[in-house]
């Protein structure tokens, strides 16, 4: 699997946590983020902004690019958005130096195979469910902060499930809808 062992792999992802429909997250819709997870260690890097924009992706692939060792391959999961794969990130991945940057993009609805999302799961769970926010710039503050406090002592994400697993669970779910 790319990113185990001595080759960090870096998560991205377009908006956090999604799908809760509490009032209190409701600025988290209007306020897109994007985030990554350094798979060996479990750090996470945050750049919060207000759009996601490939200027703003850029920027973030420029902070990742900055963080990690010369000597190690960045792999980055990322969704199907056309500004991860505009023109001006395909020029800048296409230098000699970046050479060891890696692109992978989950299928349409294939969010859960993002390690990024389990961190969101704790985010959710553990700061944003719990929180009140009553501005945009207190929430970014909120998951700044966590995420400042969570890189103290992080925590990797392993998979556990082996493929069959999945597998047979995907299966058992489209077994039930039909």
């Amino acid at each position: 699997m790319p990113g185990v062992g001595s080759h960090p792999a870096v998560t991205a992802d377009e908006t956090g946590p999604r799908g809760h429909d509490d009032p209190r997250l409701q600025t988290q819709r209007d306020h897109r983020s994007v985030r990554g997870d350094e798979l060996a260690t479990g750090e996470v890097l945050t750049d919060l902004q207000e759009r996601h924009a490939a200027a703003d992706v850029l920027r973030f692939f420029k902070q990742i690019d900055a963080s990690v060792s010369r000597g190690l391959a960045v792999h980055v999961v990322l969704d199907n958005l056309s500004a991860h794969s505009a023109p001006e990130i395909t020029k800048w991945l296409a230098r000699r130096d970046r050479r060891r940057w890696h692109l992978h993009f989950t299928p349409t609805s294939s969010s859960w195979l993002n390690l990024i999302e389990r961190w969101f799961k704790e985010l959710t769970d553990k700061r944003l469910r719990r929180g009140r926010f009553i501005s945009v710039v207190d929430l970014a503050e909120a998951i700044t902060t966590w995420a400042e406090h969570w890189n103290i002592d992080p925590k990797p994400f392993i998979w556990k499930a082996t493929a069959d697993d999945i597998i047979t669970k995907v299966q058992r779910g489209r077994d039930a809808l039909h």
